[in-house]
């Protein structure tokens, strides 16, 4: 083979390779537009709001306050069993698809959990 038919093989394999990226990738820019709507992942599930104590003093008395209840996840034997907030149900994170009967069956009702913080 020449010499030139090699040089002209090479630039008609780039000129196809070129080719085969405009074709896939577009040969204009193209500007998309801002609409200014997001992707909203559903939060409602979730917990609202971090409480301080002020705010748990008042459902944890006696007789507890109708539509709340206030759950103690921590392990029953090693912490809630020393002490826990007063009215407050041992529902540890452990068992808590085991114990969902312990729950209210008002979905409205006001659940305040508590637990041995971060660690």
């Amino acid at each position: 083979m020449k010499a030139s038919n090699v040089k002209n093989l090479a630039k008609t394999l780039i000129l196809v390779l070129v080719a085969g990226l405009v074709l896939l990738t577009g040969c204009t820019a193209t500007k998309t537009a801002k609409t200014g709507v997001t992707s909203v992942q559903d939060t409602s599930w979730m917990f609202h709001d971090i409480v301080d104590v002020e705010f748990v003093q008042q459902y944890a008395k006696l007789p507890r306050p109708k539509g709340s209840l206030i759950i103690d996840s921590r392990p029953k034997r090693p912490k809630y069993d020393k002490g826990y907030i007063p009215t407050a149900i041992s529902v540890p994170d452990s068992k808590f698809g085991k114990m969902i009967d312990k729950l209210p069956k008002d979905k409205d009702a006001l659940l305040i959990f508590y637990c041995g913080g971060p660690t």
